[in-house]
């Protein structure tokens, strides 16, 4: 097995919650850590195209965060030296220990880890599988790509054909292409394209104790705080299923909206009209008129809470 240690200059902007568990910028304001990359196949190091790349059961481990695939490339630029001083263009292997050593010791620095084939990006917490990953270590941009694209939080699973991105500066992920927000007690989001927005985890501090004592698992996906759908939307609850062209969603009081087409079914209730809000803690679904319309469908007498 070999090893190869890589130790970036990373961004300090903080990062929402689950995106955060698979980070590889790590904790906003912590000191650098090593990117440790290891190999079955071998690592080969590309002076003219900066690269280093790992074949064969790689693996790339930064503090709580580990990246495996088939194969992985690291991108690095070189950095100029205090004095002007140009940066070595060797690592270091002077240690001796048959290994090549930090590549990065103030001469280099990560730009980008390109992941490709059985991805599986993971924490202690979050998992997250495609057929690749590109991670933007100044952007803090995590992009997954490929078939089956799934992340498991504790709460939540999440599924996407396209792609599923993190964007850690800006506290926000999305979902793309037949996006589904599954939570572990059967309700849904699904959508075209699902964004999720949190709290920065600064102003954030009595989150986990407020997350332990709410029952919404929904609500518990860490301090995400809007989740807005676009196109195809279909909310689930335990009783009620509510479609419409877009949503959005409030985990903190457990409020959606619905616009567009929207549709409501409980049981052999059905009724149609252009907006609805729907209470996922409570099941309960409003179906509103448009300004100067009305709202249409079939209600059977004591069947349902549609109203």
């Amino acid at each position: 097995m070999k090893r190869f240690y890589l130790l970036p200059i990373m961004a300090c902007a903080a990062s929402p919650a689950f995106a955060q568990d698979l980070n590889l910028s790590g904790p906003p304001g912590a000191a650098p850590v090593p990117i440790q990359i290891t190999a079955s196949q071998g690592i080969t190091w590309s002076q003219d195209a900066q690269t280093v790349t790992a074949n064969g059961n790689a693996k790339a481990v930064r503090g709580d965060v580990t990246v495996t695939a088939d194969e992985l490339v690291a991108h690095y630029i070189k950095k100029t030296l205090s004095g002007s001083q140009p940066a070595s263009s060797k690592p270091d292997t002077s240690a001796g220990t048959g290994n090549a050593s930090p590549l990065d010791q103030g001469s280099s620095q990560l730009t980008e880890l390109d992941a490709i084939g059985h991805v599986h990006v993971y924490s202690t917490t979050d998992n997250a599988w495609g057929d690749r990953a590109v991670y933007s270590v100044g952007q803090q941009v995590l992009i997954l790509t490929g078939k089956n694209l799934k992340l498991t939080t504790r709460q939540d699973v999440v599924t996407a054909r396209d792609s599923i991105e993190y964007y850690a500066a800006e506290h926000k992920a999305i979902a793309r292409g037949n996006a589904l927000i599954l939570a572990s007690d059967g309700r849904s989001i699904a959508a075209d394209v699902i964004t999720g927005y949190f709290e920065n985890p600064a102003n954030d501090s009595n989150q986990t104790q407020a997350m332990a004592q709410n029952a919404d698992t929904l609500s518990q996906g860490g301090s995400l705080k809007r989740v807005e759908a676009v196109g195809h939307v279909v909310i689930k609850t335990a009783t009620d299923t509510a479609t419409g062209d877009r949503g959005v969603y409030l985990p903190p009081t457990g409020q959606a909206r619905l616009g567009g087409n929207v549709h409501i079914i409980h049981g052999q209730n059905e009724l149609a009209g252009s907006d609805a809000l729907v209470n996922m803690k409570t099941g309960v679904a409003t179906l509103l008129a448009a300004p100067g319309g009305q709202v249409s469908g079939i209600i059977l007498p004591g069947s349902g809470k549609a109203k």
